[in-house]
């Protein structure tokens, strides 16, 4: 018989556990020493770590919070059944680097480098030092996930990877998969006219030359950097008080942009708890870069801290999809280049403003598309039940990016739980948002106090909905990439 306390000392006991793992996960990317030793993590909670308590939440009636506690509990499962592998894996993954002409490219250094350190030259060279690296490392990638899907199978019932991650976040994978192959094909031929030429501008070779380090690159958009003014991050982070919001005295947000020794390259919103604890840490690396970056990762920490406090723990804490926080994310990033605020915010003339909503667009096509390709080949793998060979994986990322992708790598670059289509869904969503808010305030909408005032009360909502049932309450249609096809359409022909 359900007690009216078991669910809530079930989601008591999983905050903590999700608290302390996230505190552990922002020590090691400030450069600090861990909080915990891993296996600490979970010593004092092995009991309840359990296929027993799968069991007792499985019992639990409502429905939604039977699913965010046992996916919950699930993560946890996972990561203390891994711990060994994952901890093999992790040691190995560290110390691997590429040679460059005397220099050593970490792994999680690459983008960086790639972006702002690296010549066409050495670029190549990096292209053949990671088919190397990749094939030394591969087996324990490989022995990572295939403890994972054993797992799944045996101890917790999925008969599939995309079954477990469909009952997890709600998501029709078979649809999607289907429904970004009709986007890839509708866009192939205003995406590669335009992206061969700005290839050939760019460096003077044709797209069949350049490799996926060539692309990071070029969409860093470094060659604009020269155009982006010199005022500190810092300052620019003021545009916020036209919401009537002050990131320095807004409670739970923590902002930590400083180029410490040891700070993670890359960029991240870490979220202990909802809405009290905050953490955004970025490393900047000058130019849009870290605009686009920040206001992105921005996206994430506000709609965090702006959530209310009276909802359960497990819909402030316990989401189990992602998308509508990407949502949020894109909108604040991609609000960066639009034309008013590039002109009234940032000063540049309209000329130069124009050029870097052209690239701009461009370059946010030609990430969808990859995300959409990684969709494809990630649904592809696992639905042969077989991820060790990456040959499809390089013909249909080389097909679809322009660029060409290296099969060895294909393990390097699985994120879990296809959340390549958790940023596709979120992208949809932001340009529905950004739609309504334009519609309904005016092309300067960044710039409208009622702006604040309409994200405070959808960053209320915190993870109460996920990003279809969020777009069904608040009456803003149903979720499609129109709009997208609408802007790219409008900018690139």
């Amino acid at each position: 018989m359900e007690k009216p306390s078991d669910a809530i000392e079930f989601a008591n006991i999983l905050h903590h556990l999700n608290y302390r793992w996230s505190a552990e996960a922002l020590a090691l990317s400030k450069g600090d020493k861990a909080p915990f030793e891993l296996y600490q993590i979970y010593e004092p909670y092995k009991n309840f770590i359990s296929l027993d308590t799968l069991a007792q939440i499985d019992r639990l009636r409502d429905d939604t919070v039977k699913l965010r506690l046992k996916h919950s509990l699930i993560d946890h499962y996972l990561r203390l059944r891994l711990l060994p592998h994952e901890t093999e894996m992790q040691a190995w993954m560290r110390g691997a680097a590429a040679a460059v002409n005397g220099e050593k490219v970490y792994f999680k250094e690459i983008i960086p480098w790639c972006q702002k350190s690296s010549t066409y030259k050495k670029r190549q060279i990096l292209h053949k030092e990671t088919r190397s690296l990749c094939k030394f490392l591969k087996p324990f990638v490989l022995n990572y996930w295939n403890m994972l899907l054993e797992i799944l199978e045996k101890d917790l019932g999925f008969h599939s990877y995309i079954q477990y991650c469909r009952h997890k976040k709600g998501i029709d994978y078979p649809y999607y998969y289907h429904y970004f192959k009709k986007v890839l094909r509708e866009t192939d031929k205003i995406y590669f006219a335009a992206m061969k030429r700005w290839s050939r501008e760019r460096y003077g070779l044709s797209m069949n030359e350049l490799t996926r380090f060539d692309a990071i690159n070029l969409l860093g958009l470094g060659e604009f950097d020269d155009f982006f003014p010199d005022i500190p991050m810092k300052n620019l982070t003021r545009f916020f008080n036209y919401w009537d919001i002050n990131l320095d005295e807004t409670p739970g947000l923590n902002l930590e942009l400083g180029r410490e020794s040891g700070k993670s390259a890359q960029a991240a919103c870490f979220i202990l708890q909802v809405p009290e604890e905050v953490y955004i840490l970025m490393r900047p690396e000058g130019g849009w870069i870290d605009l686009e970056t920040l206001w992105h990762e921005l996206g994430h920490g506000l709609s965090a801290v702006f959530t209310s406090p009276d909802l359960t723990i497990v819909d402030r804490d316990m989401a189990t999809n992602y998308s509508l926080s990407e949502s949020f994310a894109f909108l604040l990033q991609n609000l960066t280049f639009s034309r008013p605020f590039l002109n009234e915010y940032l000063g540049l003339e309209p000329e130069i403003s124009n050029n870097l909503v052209y690239h701009k667009t461009l370059k946010d096509l030609s990430v969808f598309r990859r995300y959409a390709a990684k969709l494809l080949s990630e649904f592809e793998m696992f639905s042969k039940g077989d991820i060790s060979d990456g040959d499809q994986y390089s013909r249909l990322m080389t097909r679809y990016t322009g660029f060409y992708y290296q099969a060895e790598t294909h393990l390097f670059d699985l994120v879990p739980e296809f959340y390549c289509l958790d940023y596709l869904l979120g992208w949809m969503g932001e340009s529905m948002l950004e739609d309504y808010l334009r519609t309904n305030l005016g092309d300067r909408w960044m710039f409208e106090s009622e702006t604040g005032n309409i994200l405070k009360n959808w960053w209320a909502q915190g993870n109460r909905y996920d990003i279809f049932q969020f777009f069904d309450q608040n009456h803003l249609g149903q979720l499609n990439a129109d709009r997208l096809l609408m802007r790219w359409k409008e900018n690139l022909l």
